[in-house]
């Protein structure tokens, strides 16, 4: 028999009881794909658990907490032609992964697929889907709609696209990671594609510090802005974020954090080419008509989306 095509890589931080049962969840799936996962730095037990409960899962603990960068160490144990992420609170449906693979298969040009996030007991799709689903690229030649964006906790990528960007930039630890590597991706020729009949299901932690990720997600928003925009898009960019916090000064702190990064970020600036920051512009018009459409949007749910840094930004900068 064959070996599944696809592995999936789990991180986890400090939710011991939650990372058991999306475990649990992962093993139960009739694909039967290798589960990683890598615990950063818990110190509630939860390496020791899921050994303990599960000795037929890959448990990679850290020393600390690098955020989201953990994933580029669970993807160094892969040995799989495809990785499929999840959180701690999220999990793939029955079907989903095989499905995957599959697209992975028939389109070579891929290199991630996202899918359709459903929140909750009453599964409510995430708002992002929407946004996906309307993406104004061509999508000629790949399955669903072509995006410039994913969910980093509900896609399976294809492990050669992840280690040729690099993986997870350490430095922004937690939020808007995957639009870096979304730009990082489309400059290298891959596409990302939002494919709804892939189901993942996300039941948000209440352990949530809501103010510190508002935070994160700006100061890392303005961040990947100066590593990767042309000057006259990070200044618009930086602008707008700075009419941003004269509104609402909880954001300063950010700018702090910003301003404290830039040596590394001028150091490693990459300007993408003009063609992908074209397609930047565009995704980010679509989601100022959609907002312009929806001008109520749910926080009790927090996308998982970098996409998402609505929550943080002005409309003329989303």
């Amino acid at each position: 028999m064959e070996e599944t095509p696809v592995s999936i890589v789990l991180i986890t931080h400090g939710r011991c009881s939650e990372a058991l049962t999306t475990v649990e969840r992962l093993r139960a799936l009739p694909a039967k794909p290798k589960v990683i996962v890598v615990d950063n730095a818990s110190a509630d037990g939860t390496a020791q658990a899921l050994r303990q409960r599960f000795p037929d899962v890959l448990v990679v603990g850290l020393p600390r907490n690098i955020g989201a960068a953990a994933r580029n160490e669970g993807v160094a144990r892969v040995t799989t032609r495809y990785v499929a992420f999840c959180d701690d609170d999220t999990w793939w449906q029955p079907g989903a992964l095989p499905m995957a693979c599959a697209l992975l298969d028939a389109f070579p040009r891929v290199g991630v697929v996202t899918g359709r996030l459903l929140v909750g007991a009453q599964q409510r799709e995430d708002p992002t889907c929407a946004l996906m689903h309307a993406s104004p690229l061509r999508s000629e030649g790949v399955p669903g709609r072509a995006i410039l964006g994913f969910f980093a906790g509900a896609c399976v990528m294809r492990v050669t696209a992840f280690r040729a960007v690099g993986g997870y930039e350490r430095r922004l630890f937690l939020g808007c990671e995957e639009a870096l590597m979304a730009l990082d991706l489309a400059a290298l020729g891959w596409h990302m594609a939002y494919v709804p009949e892939l189901v993942c299901h996300h039941y948000p932690s209440t352990s949530r510090d809501p103010v510190a990720r508002r935070r994160l997600l700006a100061r890392n928003h303005l961040l990947i802005t100066w590593l990767r925009l042309s000057v006259r898009e990070s200044l618009r960019e930086t602008l707008a974020f700075a009419h941003a916090v004269r509104r609402d000064p909880e954001l300063w702190p950010a700018v702090a954090s910003a301003l404290r990064a830039l040596p590394w970020v001028l150091a490693d600036r990459r300007v993408v080419p003009p063609a992908v920051e074209e397609m930047r512009r565009q995704v980010a018009a679509a989601r100022r008509a959609h907002g312009r459409m929806n001008a109520r949007v749910s926080v009790e749910a927090p996308s998982a989306v970098d996409g998402a840094v609505a929550a943080a930004m002005p409309r003329a900068s989303k």
